[in-house]
């Protein structure tokens, strides 16, 4: 991950996240191994997501939103998710959650692509401590 950020300068922040696909956790070990097959994150094939924003702006009440590109399986969508940061010690906790709609990004094909069985709409929640660079 690559993250530039200061609270009083947020419009020069910039982040960029790639993650395993194989690393998701989806909440129970049953659905994590679920999850890299074929049908959903298809972890073979699609071994990275990927995050690059392109704006971050200030909101009310402390908050912030980045906007950027979500890249899945080869697909890439627009994706804003607004987020905190506190300061713990030198270091600076992000905070934040974002809808992710999982059809778009082909994620649970053919059975699971009927949302009567898993919901089309995926609540994402991060949550990052980013220590400062060394000097």
């Amino acid at each position: 991950m690559q993250l530039d950020f200061d609270a009083k300068k947020p419009e020069a922040g910039s982040v960029k996240i790639e993650l395993d696909s194989a690393s998701i956790d989806a909440g129970s070990d049953e659905a994590n191994a679920e999850i890299v097959k074929r049908g959903w994150m298809d972890a073979a094939k699609f071994p990275k997501v990927t995050f690059v924003s392109s704006s971050v702006k200030t909101l009310a009440g402390g908050r912030f939103e980045v906007t950027g590109k979500m890249s899945i399986k080869g697909i890439t969508r627009d994706l804003t998710a607004p987020f905190t940061v506190k300061a713990q010690g030198s270091a600076q906790l992000f905070e934040g959650a974002f809808v992710l709609k999982r059809l778009e990004f082909k994620i649970g094909e053919g059975p699971w692509s009927d949302t009567e069985t898993v919901a089309d709409e995926v609540q994402i929640r991060f949550k990052v401590l980013a220590n400062p660079a060394p000097k």
